[in-house]
């Protein structure tokens, strides 16, 4: 069987398991799609809400801190790392994606580097919302109890090898300069894809992201 096969018997199973919440429930319910970065995230959260009827998703990146805070901090050169996202205000909105009523969530646009408030609805009457990002599951102060939160856990588990194959070429395609690629990748994504696979909290479900 290929990757693609494999890979898409796994999105199957997700899909069976959503479907099976969805029937037990009254309620909204929040689905947490973690793993490391560049390991399909974004990319399965959007098909999901594709695919599946009455269904959303938000990215945690729409809560990176702005450049400028970020810079006061010191930590602009770490941008990614968990200390440079809004975290409390990512819990509070995660509190009101729980109640069935219409939400506007931010985004981050990549292409120029920030955040995007109020950039899209999430219907009162969509009740799976599908949230994706590196720390949903870090298992680390304050963010461990983002656990609480989720109805589902689901975690993308790849090597630290393809997780720098694939941040390499993400950042081709971004048009970095292959200095600045090779500080990006063994200074960030690397380093946050290592805190990420071996501190997380138990999730429900492990996709294998590169077999």
């Amino acid at each position: 069987m290929d990757h693609s096969q494999h890979w898409q018997r796994q999105v199957d199973t997700f899909i069976g398991v959503i479907e099976s919440i969805r029937a037990r429930s009254t309620k909204r319910n929040l689905i947490a799609l973690a793993g490391p970065p560049a390991s399909g995230k974004s990319t399965l959260a959007r098909h999901l809400a594709d695919t599946l009827p009455h269904c959303s998703y938000m990215a945690m990146d729409g809560f990176h801190l702005p450049n400028n805070i970020l810079i006061q901090k010191k930590l602009l050169h770490v941008k990614g790392a968990p200390e440079t996202f809004d975290l409390d205000g990512f819990g509070h909105m995660i509190n009101r994606l729980g109640e069935k009523r219409e939400v506007y969530v931010p985004a981050f646009d990549r292409a120029n580097d920030q955040t995007i408030n109020c950039a899209y609805p999430i219907p009162d009457y969509h009740d799976i919302v599908i949230i994706e990002g590196n720390y949903l599951l870090l298992n680390e102060p304050k963010w461990s109890a983002l656990d609480e939160l989720w109805d589902f856990a689901i975690f993308i588990e790849i090597s630290i090898e393809e997780v720098e194959r694939r941040a390499t070429e993400r950042w081709i395609t971004a048009g970095l300069s292959p200095e600045m690629i090779t500080k990006r990748v063994e200074e960030n994504d690397l380093h946050n894809a290592e805190r990420v696979l071996r501190n997380r909290v138990p999730e429900d479900l492990v996709l294998r992201g590169d077999l």
